[in-house]
């Protein structure tokens, strides 16, 4: 696979962003962010199996100086919501909140998008009342939806924030065509699409979203295979500063573009409190270049295969799986 766009489109240059507002936004954010959706129950359905615990992160990560707590409506739903109101409300000053719609639960707990306009507008207003606020610091359209136009979806969340109910407006899950079409239709703060060493798909959207000063928050930003197992450079560069690799693929993140916001997610408050660590970390230029030219192989992707098969038999099915390991990739959107 192509996982880094040599020729960036000219499309990028059509992406226009939020001016000064989200510039702010940004500088703002320069050690990223919490994602809470590891907050909940199993397959993010109910509440997290230890209310306390999960409380206890969202505590340390104020104390550790994160000011960014992403969740979602459909994260629970609504549990992940009510329990950052419930811990953290009244929020501290400069804490920015943001949250997601667009995306509902179905009884099985799979992930159905609807972007209808009636259906955001309602979204929203619940979004308000489980997390305790009279304005949404930002507000994301979780995923595009196919049955409905991208204009009235973004153009909803336009009307949201003239009527003061948000004060920013992100797009996630988008490419760089619709990315442009919502810049026509309103003032876009932010992007939040997938984006890690191992899966660099949308680097055009990055870029775009570098060249307009729009926010690109990479989700699942420590998604991978086994960082330490997989990725033997992440593991040299993370002993080389004293760090674990994981750490060193957040230190990556935040210094391959100015507007990289990571909101690396855990229930765990040693986890976060390493995550964290990752904002002090300066790669050198050579390990910048080396981890920027490490490209996933199938054996990084399937890990070390325990099976009774030959090895020319093992490589078949590496062979076998890898097309369905990559479609099963690109069908989930839980973040």
């Amino acid at each position: 696979e192509k996982w880094i766009v040599e020729d960036i489109p000219l499309l990028v240059d059509e992406v226009t962003g939020n001016g000064s507002e989200a510039m702010h936004f940004i500088a703002g954010l320069s050690m990223g962010g919490y994602g809470a959706m590891r907050l909940a129950g199993r397959n993010i359905l109910g509440p997290p199996p230890n209310v306390e615990a999960a409380a206890d992160v969202l505590r340390r990560a104020i104390d550790l100086g994160v000011n960014l707590i992403d969740t979602a409506d459909a994260y629970g739903p609504g549990y992940n919501e009510a329990l950052i109101a419930d811990v953290l409300s009244p929020y501290p000053e400069g804490l920015v909140i943001a949250t997601k719609g667009g995306l509902v639960r179905t009884p099985d707990g799979a992930w159905t998008a609807n972007g209808r306009p009636d259906h955001l507008r309602r979204a929203c207003a619940e979004s308000l009342r489980r997390l305790r606020l009279e304005t949404i610091d930002l507000y994301q359209l979780h995923r595009p939806d196919p049955a409905v136009p991208l204009e009235e979806s973004v153009g909803l969340l336009r009307d949201l924030r003239d009527e003061g109910k948000v004060r920013l407006i992100g797009v996630s899950n988008v490419d760089l065509r619709q990315l442009t079409l919502a810049t026509d239709i309103a003032d876009i703060a932010s992007v939040q699409n997938p984006y890690h060493l191992h899966d660099r798909e949308h680097e055009n959207v990055l870029r775009a979203c570098e060249a307009a000063d729009i926010a690109f928050i990479p989700y699942y930003p420590l998604k991978g295979f086994g960082y330490d197992k997989g990725t033997p450079a992440l593991a040299d560069v993370g002993r080389a500063h004293g760090s674990s690799p994981a750490a060193a693929a957040l230190a990556w993140l935040l210094g391959r573009s100015p507007v990289m916001v990571p909101i690396p997610g855990t229930s765990s408050t040693r986890h976060l409190e390493q995550n964290v660590a990752a904002a002090a970390i300066r790669l050198t230029n050579t390990e910048r270049e080396r981890l920027d030219a490490f490209r996933p192989g199938l054996s990084d992707k399937l890990g070390a295969l325990k099976s009774p098969l030959s090895g020319a038999g093992r490589e078949r099915v590496r062979a076998a799986a890898g097309p369905l390991r990559r479609l099963s990739e690109r069908l989930r959107f839980w973040d």
